[in-house]
């Protein structure tokens, strides 16, 4: 009677054994997470937004997963180790996002990259609209310590003002030396433009070398902020935040999610595998005439995916096609190995 009892325990803890291994097997492989901020229509076949070029190569007729936190109406896309999530736009969302989706037990992130992907506004005498970026740090616009010009006693241009208290959320280096290889892999790959964007380019800024060249594919820093801002003055403030961090490459351009993705992967121990990818499709100055008052008035509609927009021109298309241009051999060269 013992030894059949022994015998039986052996053959439960067997089970339990099994079973455990069974569930670890079970875990849904991610490669790589895709993180767009929106999409403007469907996931597939009609105006592009940041989701849907990824969508259709990598992830249609793939598996849908709900993911609790972030969105109710959002899906977890999910297709041969390619995963895709769109987390909407500004830091909570993007934060809570991610988050969600690296601490859900039903899928396995440890060897994934993180692209975080999208449009994004570049900076004045830096980028032009149509420009990808590969993004080698990021910064944090809020943190630290703004005022407003109106109170300034000095005759200091800038507002903001650093405060290293802030600095294990405030700037993230990226891994420099995965930049460097994704960089020499897409570094020459040829973008397009419209001619109406060139035009609105040349004339906004006068034909400027800077401004009427065609658009490439450039490393540079990016600065995320909660607010969607413009004008002179915060350009110069996200200018003296890269040199103040000593960033290793110039600020570039400006957007509301990427700090925060990179935040959560570092707090995850995945910053090293953190690839952010933007393409211009506005510039962080205003152009064209339009002012604060009037560009952002309750009663004037100027949807950046316009082809007439104010601030856009017809770009908003084009840069989609550019960013996938470049995301996608990315993507292709981690899935195959090239990257990793």
């Amino acid at each position: 009677m013992k030894k059949l009892m022994a015998v039986m325990l052996a053959l439960v803890m067997a089970f339990g054994v099994l079973s455990v291994c069974a569930a670890e097997e079970e875990k849904i492989s991610i490669k790589v997470l895709i993180l767009p901020k929106f999409e403007v229509g469907e996931m597939g076949g009609d105006f592009p937004g940041e989701a849907q070029y990824y969508y259709e190569k990598y992830l249609a007729g793939g598996e849908e997963y709900e993911i609790a936190g972030p969105f109710e109406s959002n899906k977890l896309y999910v297709k041969d180790g390619v995963a895709m999530y769109i987390t909407g736009m500004g830091k909570v969302n993007a934060a809570m996002s991610t988050a969600s989706i690296l601490m859900d037990e039903r899928f396995d992130c440890s060897s994934a990259y993180i692209l975080s992907t999208g449009c994004a506004g570049s900076a004045y005498e830096y980028g032009v609209m149509g420009d990808v970026f590969l993004i080698t740090a990021a910064i944090d616009y809020d943190l630290g310590h703004h005022a407003d010009k109106r109170e300034m006693v000095s005759e200091r241009e800038t507002t903001w003002f650093y405060d290293a208290s802030f600095l294990s959320a405030s700037y993230k280096l990226l891994n420099q030396d995965l930049m460097a290889k994704l960089y020499e892999l897409v570094k020459d790959i040829k973008l397009e433009t419209t001619p109406k964007t060139r035009n609105f380019m040349a004339v906004t800024f006068d034909n400027a070398d800077w401004a009427i060249r065609e658009p490439q594919v450039l490393r540079g820093t990016t600065v995320t902020g909660d607010n969607y801002w413009k004008g002179m003055y915060d350009h110069d403030n996200a200018k003296l935040m890269a040199e103040t961090y000593g960033a290793p490459d110039p600020y570039a351009l400006t957007e509301m999610e990427d700090v925060a993705v990179a935040v959560v992967a570092d707090r995850l121990g995945m910053l090293d595998r953190v690839i952010i990818l933007r393409d211009s499709v506005n510039m962080d100055v205003f152009m064209n005439g339009a002012s604060p008052e009037s560009l952002w008035d309750e009663h004037f509609d100027d949807a950046l995916a316009s082809e007439d927009s104010v601030e856009s021109a017809d770009i908003f298309a084009t840069a989609m096609k550019n960013n996938f241009a470049v995301g996608s051999v990315i993507v292709d060269a981690i899935l195959s190995g090239e990257i990793g």
